[in-house]
């Protein structure tokens, strides 16, 4: 492929790293704001220009092939450089400034946001950052916060999300709880387990059932919509809980309890209201999250997988 002949557009690479991030065209149409049919096109340019087939089409998603990896590795470095240069000009005018609310749950903002909002400030000094933790999900309809970080798509229609990383979910209680009550070998042993929730028994009750776990309103020894009393609960070894890899594997006293249990997948995805991404200092936030969200959740990952190998 000869790199020093090609011209590039552009919107044709936002819309081939749009389509290769979200897997379908009409994901990456709606994350971008455009028409699938508009979307489809650029994408197909790009191909053309390069002479190359960069998606396998399925019915409903849109596959790299070989030659999209390869492209990928290119088009990444070149989108991180024109963000940098988009929020070094952004940052620097006086007209880029005002409130933007994140919504949160209180352990995701803790952890992955202080990073981000520093490096905000950095380049956009005249925007003011309200997170708000909350297990709720806000209306953002209703203009309760302006970008949510959820664990579930949204289904407005007049909402846009973009699925931002992936992780997963599995039951966990310190040591000292499993030393005392003992260490289940399968299911059936979960009919006795202390619970710990950020819900309320008839709303968690249900979804653990759902998992196959035998449990019952009598397990369930406290809740809160605290995430971060919630992490102390059960370190302390009142019971066990749900907790992401990421979030338990920053202590090293707590155990997956029944590994073999399959984990619970959870999605993290950027949502705002459509009529907000015309926000200049919304789309600058929602841009920066968007980029920085991912890899953070990766090198936590990848430090924690390191930590427990050595």
């Amino acid at each position: 492929m000869n790199w020093n002949a090609i011209s590039f557009d552009w919107n044709q690479i936002r819309a081939f790293l749009a389509t290769a991030e979200e897997g379908s065209l009409s994901a990456a149409a709606r994350a971008l704001g455009q028409t699938q049919p508009t979307l489809s096109r650029q994408v197909t340019g790009l191909e053309d220009a390069l002479g190359v087939t960069l998606f396998e089409r399925g019915h409903r998603a849109m596959t790299l092939t070989q030659a999209g990896h390869e492209v990928l590795a290119h088009v990444k470095d070149m989108g991180d450089a024109a963000l940098k240069v988009s929020l070094a000009a952004s940052g620097q005018s006086s007209h880029v400034e005002g409130k933007v609310s994140i919504t949160a749950t209180e352990l995701f903002a803790r952890y992955y946001l202080p990073s981000i909002i520093a490096e905000l400030q950095q380049v956009a000094p005249g925007i003011f950052v309200e997170v708000i933790t909350s297990n709720d999900v806000r209306d953002l309809t209703r203009r309760e916060a302006d970008i949510s970080i959820r664990h579930a798509r949204p289904e407005q229609p007049d909402l846009i999300g973009r699925l931002v990383a992936e992780t997963t979910a599995h039951l966990y209680a310190s040591r000292d709880y499993l030393d005392r009550s003992g260490r289940p070998d399968g299911l059936d042993d979960l009919a006795d387990i202390d619970l710990l929730s950020f819900d309320e028994a008839e709303n968690i009750v249900p979804f653990l059932q759902g998992l196959g776990m035998p449990v019952t309103r009598e397990n369930m020894r406290a809740s809160t919509a605290s995430g971060g009393l919630l992490m102390e609960l059960t370190r302390a070894g009142l019971g066990a809980t749900f907790l992401t890899k990421e979030a338990a594997d920053r202590f090293p006293e707590l155990e997956q309890v029944l590994p073999s249990m399959a984990p619970v997948p959870v999605p993290v995805w950027l949502v705002t209201h459509r009529e907000l991404r015309t926000s200049r200092r919304i789309r600058l936030v929602y841009d920066l999250l968007a980029d920085r969200l991912p890899a953070l959740m990766a090198a936590a990952a990848d430090d924690q997988s390191a930590e427990k190998s050595e």
